[in-house]
């Protein structure tokens, strides 16, 4: 690991989670190559993201579910929001901006978003069943607004706030925070959402191809590559490409 380590920090900070692969091995044999740019720019930096596991999320939407101690639909409120978030991977802007008549049977209406695009992102019908009992608490509360997500002011919810208050999460519950770690942040769960989604995806090439083109349709990108960004380098994810590389010189498919 030590190794590794000082082969990382004596060449430029790779953008792409390929090319820090690509990197330590080129510096161990000349003859392994690092890729051309295809899935990403690397005219800027990309941060390494911070991504949630399962505990650390239900954390989350435990200690959110107890903000609002004078008012218990604070409390309500942004458990429902960081949950849709994860279960998602919407912007956060595109779920603060929601109304009531973009939740449908076949999912969530996302209106002119980034790029100018709308699309549909379908729910799992218990995500459904989560916003169905919300807005049972939300349309009580002030019902001449038709934003999903409202403040304790019976007004649009800002995304200062959201933000404020997820972090105040993350400090309450003590992530991992320091310097030369990631950051834990609401747009944290975007990436999160997009690495486990590929975690999921089935082994194959075809299937591979047509799982993230899927995935880049439900995130809201214009084109693959942009996807591409959001993910990251995990254990379970470098578990399955060695398990396929190993199967593939076994004689078996990849």
């Amino acid at each position: 690991m030590g190794w590794i380590r000082t082969v990382a920090l004596s060449t430029s900070p790779p953008t792409r989670t390929g090319d820090s692969i690509c990197a330590v091995h080129s510096a161990e044999d000349a003859h392994h190559e690092i890729p051309p740019t295809v899935f990403g720019s690397e005219s800027r930096p990309r941060p390494v993201p911070y991504i949630f596991s399962a505990e650390e999320i239900k954390r989350i939407l435990q200690t959110a579910s107890g903000l609002g101690k004078r008012n218990a639909f604070r409390g309500h409120t942004y458990n429902t929001l960081f949950a849709l978030l994860a279960c998602t991977g919407l912007r956060v802007s595109e779920a603060i901006h929601l109304c009531f008549q973009d939740i449908t049977a076949d999912g969530l209406v996302i209106r002119c978003s980034k790029f100018r695009k709308s699309r549909l992102v379908p729910l799992h019908e218990t995500t459904l069943a989560g916003l169905e009992q919300y807005l049972l608490r939300r349309r009580a509360y002030t019902p001449l607004d038709d934003h999903v997500f409202v403040s304790l002011r019976r007004r649009p919810l800002l995304l200062h706030d959201a933000e404020t208050a997820f972090h105040d999460i993350v400090e309450k519950i003590g992530l991992p925070r320091g310097a030369g770690l990631p950051r834990p942040t609401i747009h944290s769960l975007r990436h999160t959402f997009a690495v486990r989604a590929l975690e999921t995806c089935p082994g194959g090439r075809d299937r591979i191809t047509k799982h993230m083109l899927a995935l880049s349709t439900y995130l809201g990108h214009s084109k693959v590559a942009d996807t591409y960004w959001y993910l990251e380098a995990t254990p379970d994810l470098m578990r399955n490409n060695a398990d396929s590389c190993q199967s593939f010189f076994a004689g078996g498919r990849p």
